[in-house]
C-alpha cells in the first residue's frame, strides 16, 4: 500500500511538472500577424433642389387705388446645393406671354406684370438674367422674387393668373 500511495504521487508529480512544462511552452510561442490596408473611397456630386411660393398679387383696383400707383408684391424662391455648387436660378415668360408676362382672364382679358431680382425692380429676373447662386452649406436659402403690376392699366374686372416655370441649373 505506501509503494502504491508513493507512485501515486510520484505519477502525481511528474503529471504536474509535465503540465507545468506545457504550459511555459504555450507561452513562449508568440502568434504571428500579417496586416493590409486598403483604399476607402466616395464622391460628392453637385446636386440642388428648388422650390417656388406664389406670388400672389391680391386685389389690382384700376379706377382708384392703381390708376397710377403700382401694385408690387413679394415671394420667396427656395433653393438647396451641395456646399459649394454654384448656380443659377432662371424664371422664363410664363404662359401668357407675348412682348411681356401676362396674367389672363378668360380667353380675351390679360393683365401685365413683372418679375425682378432686386428691391428697387429694375433689373427683370427671367431666363437670360438669371440670378446667380453660391451654397454655403446644404441648407435651403431663400431667393426674394419682387413683382409688380404696373399701375393705370384698363382691364375688366376677373380673376387673372399666369404659370411660371423656375428652373435652377448647377
Amino acid at each position: 500500500m505506501e509503494k502504491r500511495i508513493g507512485r501515486l504521487i510520484a505519477g502525481a508529480g511528474v503529471a504536474a511538472l509535465v503540465a507545468g512544462f506545457v504550459g511555459m511552452a504555450q507561452s513562449d510561442v508568440s502568434a504571428a500577424t500579417a496586416t493590409s490596408s486598403f483604399a476607402v473611397s466616395a464622391s460628392v456630386t453637385a446636386n440642388c433642389t428648388i422650390s417656388a411660393g406664389t406670388l400672389a398679387f391680391g386685389a389690382y383696383d384700376p379706377v382708384v387705388t392703381n390708376a397710377s400707383a403700382n401694385l408690387d408684391q413679394t415671394s420667396t424662391i427656395s433653393v438647396a446645393c451641395t456646399k459649394g455648387a454654384t448656380a443659377s436660378v432662371a424664371l422664363d415668360n410664363g404662359a401668357n406671354f407675348s412682348g411681356g408676362r401676362r396674367m389672363k382672364s378668360g380667353t380675351t382679358d390679360f393683365l401685365g406684370y413683372e418679375m425682378y431680382s432686386d428691391s428697387g425692380r429694375t433689373t427683370v429676373w427671367n431666363s437670360t438674367a438669371p440670378v446667380s447662386y453660391t451654397a454655403t452649406s446644404k441648407a435651403a436659402s431663400s431667393l426674394t422674387l419682387y413683382g409688380r403690376v404696373a399701375g393705370g392699366q384698363d382691364v375688366p374686372a376677373g380673376s387673372y393668373s399666369d404659370t411660371v416655370i423656375a428652373t435652377i441649373t448647377f
